[in-house]
């Protein structure tokens, strides 16, 4: 069998991909799907949707390539986390279109809670915050808000499943409702000290534990896909959420290796080992993907602007034409000139959590150009992870010898260069940044022998590209004390 293949079904769209032995790409395919905005502040997908176009997209990239479903010794299957569908499991239709992860219908359901105290049960429980981010309250709106729903999950008639428990529901025509650990520690339902749905935490959100999927190592053989739907019998054999995925991908599997993903967000994950830990500063703890069949955890930390500022200065401000052409605007000149970007569009997110923050751009004088405003914007994508960096430093003290990127901000080279500068870090960048789809494809490929070992996919894997620390380190610590001083600054403005 002469391919993996991985199932990356995204925010905006739903993508396969085909890797051969070398971990190289062998072929993609990727179908967009409609995003549905009923209301203020809500996301909505038709679950058919998300489907669909994965489907579509699987049968697509094997024509292009011109494999048959009997060259797949595995599928992978990687997902958008914390999106929440529930359906019927006697029709397999859904009850709802699914929740998407950025909705925030359930903030009101999320502060009682908080207010009654029950964020300390969640947080060290589960690792999360108490946040409609996550699956658990979209669960209970769904069960409240759709007629006769509460009652069928009584009867033991409903099944809730992250989009990968859908996904796996209809490759197998229904015959496994499962998830994996890794996207069962995001739905704020599983206790991930103990490895299971927590009773308590149901009991309080008024969710039957009869619509939970059995929960899977992210690594080993579930099923195999219905031969009707174009894939053969192929192996269903790997699972874990998008940043899990990416973690593993990029083969951070002992304690301290870390990566961060620059995409729109920024998500940084650090593997800390098989033993929980709560952050005292407000960071996630999640479980991480692994092929050793064992509980793991990794701290994650979420930033809410990362390359969107790009766009932002692409869309809004229209300093550039296309978002790769940011680099040589801000390579077109030495440095900020002392301007300072804090892009808090939507708040801020780890490790300072305040919601209320606005964007701000400070510094500025007569000579400050476009250049000088696109330098430090890219800065302000590597400051907030080095805060990030820093607040997880100081919970594990885990000693790291680089930070690992992708993403598609990961091509900047001068930001890379800059992030490595800030950290007094080497920042590694592997020649193919599909990390996630690869995460994917590695967990299932070792589940089925196609990858003999984690050390065997090491050997076969690319050169990295390495920027080294090489900035005077005091004129790094005075652009990180103006770069704090603008943080607070921007903090809780909207609430003037």
């Amino acid at each position: 069998m002469s391919y993996v293949l991985s199932l990356d079904q995204g925010t905006t769209s739903s993508r396969a991909i085909l890797f051969d032995h070398n971990g190289s790409i062998a072929g993609v395919a990727q179908h967009e799907f409609r995003q549905i905005y009923p209301s203020s502040g809500w996301v909505e997908h038709d679950p058919m949707d998300i489907l669909t176009s994965q489907m579509s997209s699987a049968v697509e990239v094997l024509t292009r390539v011109g494999a048959r479903p009997r060259d797949i010794a595995a599928i992978g299957i990687t997902n958008q986390r914390e999106t929440t569908i529930v359906w019927d499991r006697e029709t397999g239709k859904p009850v709802h279109n699914a929740i998407v992860w950025q909705d925030r219908r359930t903030a009101a359901q999320c502060r009682e809670l908080k207010e009654a105290g029950f964020e300390d049960t969640i947080r060290s429980r589960t690792g999360l915050l108490l946040d409609p981010y996550f699956s658990g309250t979209k669960v209970a709106w769904i069960l409240d808000n759709v007629e006769g729903a509460r009652e069928r999950a009584r009867q033991g008639k409903l099944a809730f499943g992250t989009v990968d428990s859908w996904l796996i529901w209809n490759l197998t025509s229904g015959k496994r409702h499962v998830t994996d650990y890794t996207n069962a520690s995001r739905t704020m339902l599983f206790n991930i000290r103990d490895g299971r749905w927590d009773e308590e935490i149901l009991d309080r959100l008024h969710i039957p534990a009869s619509m939970m999927p059995e929960v899977v190592w992210s690594s080993q053989r579930i099923g195999e896909v219905t031969t009707s739907l174009g894939l053969g019998a192929a192996p269903i054999a790997g699972i874990a959420g998008d940043q899990q995925a990416a973690l593993f991908g990029q083969l951070c599997v002992n304690p301290g290796d870390s990566k961060n993903t620059y995409g729109t967000g920024c998500f940084l994950l650090e593997n800390i080992g098989t033993h929980f830990l709560q952050s005292r500063h407000r960071l996630i703890t999640t479980l991480a993907a692994g092929a050793r069949q064992q509980m793991e955890y990794a701290l994650e930390g979420s930033i809410f602007i990362g390359g969107a500022v790009v766009q932002w200065l692409r869309d809004n401000l229209r300093l550039v034409w296309n978002s790769s052409d940011i680099e040589t605007l801000a390579a077109s000149v030495p440095d900020s000139g002392g301007v300072v970007f804090v892009p808090a569009f939507a708040g801020l997110g780890a490790p300072h959590w305040d919601p209320n923050a606005s964007g701000l751009i400070i510094g500025l004088h007569r000579g400050t150009s476009a250049g000088h405003i696109a330098r430090a914007a890219l800065e302000s994508i590597a400051f907030q992870v080095g805060d990030v960096f820093d607040a997880m430093q100081s919970e594990t003290g885990n000693s790291i010898s680089e930070l690992r990127v992708d993403g598609g901000a990961a091509a900047n080279d001068l930001m890379l260069q800059f992030q490595a500068d800030l950290l007094g870090l080497p920042v590694s960048r592997p020649s193919m940044l599909e990390t996630t789809a690869l995460g994917a494809a590695y967990l299932a490929g070792l589940a089925v022998g196609f990858w003999g070992s984690v050390e065997d996919i090491q050997a076969h894997r690319a050169e990295q590209t390495l920027f080294t620390p090489r900035a005077d380190r005091t004129a790094i610590e005075t652009g990180r004390n103006r770069w704090q001083n603008a943080v607070e600054r921007s903090k809780g403005w909207n609430n003037l």
